[in-house]
């Protein structure tokens, strides 16, 4: 027993539950141990893969995240590996140039998939992941199979050593582990079937303390990205004019930095809220409820997350929502509608597609 590390796993209690049990449920947890060192090989192919054009030497399917060589791209590879001197064989795919071909996938996804500002930011000379659901950074946490590291040649930064998987479980197999498991959130009642299905619990609604008052907008739809987002800034304009406070939902850095500069040539003060000044977040919303108050922020300001309302605020109609984007996980969109309306406050929200 002195060597025991852990105690039965008995009863959990897990808060943000959908986050935890649903949102991360593939995330697995990891024990690694080093590997051989490569970085200079994820060098090479960081230079090599920009030299391939899409469509004519590789095909990509955006929605399962996968990369495929064509056949005039797998003679272009195996020509820039014979220059290198890297090429074992003269066929790219025998047995014994294995190790190229995973430096070669692992480079394509980095260049291909994985967009700077989208799926990660640099910092400190460091690939830091922005987490997809909550908008923020994840830090000690890495791509695995040598994404990670294809990533960090691709941005010219300091190579880390790979890890090899020591051993692994998911969240969910590891909270299905525990006799007993509850937990709380705001928006598990849409996947009520599935805490059902997988982990065998009921979910309850439990009524709010005082009645919600908020006023949910119906969505409204543009044809191209540039108009959503120029009428997005001219209802800011006018919300910014009635002296009600805005919060604005982005699905990513790249898009709360965009609306930033149409807000700023619109001369309207604002603050961006993002996994890149995520250390300035309590100061943002507490300032969130304020009049004339203007917040870009990406999904980190729409979970547990409490805007309290300036004075004279509720008179003028609370705090107003907008989201410029749905999200594939109605949960997420639900999570950003309830920062306004929050303890009987009024408030509004309306989504832009």
């Amino acid at each position: 027993y002195e060597n025991r590390t852990q105690r039965e796993l008995n009863f959990a209690i897990v808060d943000e539950v959908d986050y935890i049990l649903i949102d991360e449920a593939r995330t697995p947890l990891i024990i690694s141990g080093p590997a051989v060192e490569a970085a200079e090989k994820y060098k090479v192919f960081a230079k090599l893969v920009p030299q391939l054009r899409r469509e004519a030497d590789y095909q990509v399917d955006e929605k399962d995240k996968v990369v495929t060589l064509t056949q005039e791209g797998i003679s272009k590879v195996e020509g820039m590996l014979k220059k290198e001197g890297l090429l074992k064989a003269p066929d790219l795919y025998d047995p014994s140039n294995y190790l190229l071909t995973h430096y070669l996938e692992s480079a394509l996804k980095a260049h291909v998939l994985y967009r700077r500002d989208r799926d990660y930011v640099v910092k400190d000379r460091q690939v830091i992941i922005v987490d997809e659901f909550t908008g923020r950074l994840m830090h000690g946490r890495r791509y695995s199979e040598g994404l990670h590291q294809a990533i960090e040649a691709k941005e010219g930064v300091p190579i880390q050593r790979e890890n090899i998987t020591l051993a692994t479980i998911t969240f969910q197999n590891y909270f299905r582990l525990y006799e007993k498991l509850a937990g709380m959130t705001g928006t598990a009642m849409t996947e009520a079937e599935e805490f059902h299905k997988i982990y065998k619990l009921e979910v309850v609604a439990v009524p709010t303390n005082k009645p919600m008052i908020r006023t949910d907008h119906p969505d409204q739809i543009y044809r191209n990205e540039e108009a959503k987002f120029r009428a997005v800034a001219r209802d800011i304009e006018r919300l910014h004019a009635e002296e009600r406070p805005v919060l604005v939902g982005t699905v990513s850095i790249e898009k709360s930095e965009y609306l930033s500069d149409l807000l700023m040539r619109k001369g309207i003060p604002h603050q961006v809220l993002n996994a890149k000044h995520h250390e300035k977040e309590a100061a943002i919303i507490a300032q969130a409820g304020q009049p004339r108050a203007v917040t870009v922020a990406t999904n980190m300001a729409g979970r547990g997350v409490d805007i309290m309302l300036g004075p004279g605020i509720a008179e003028k109609g609370g705090l107003h929502v907008i989201g410029t984007e749905r999200h594939e996980a109605r949960r997420i969109d639900n999570q950003l509608r309830g920062r306004a309306g929050r303890q009987g406050d009024p408030g509004s929200s309306r989504f832009y597609v």
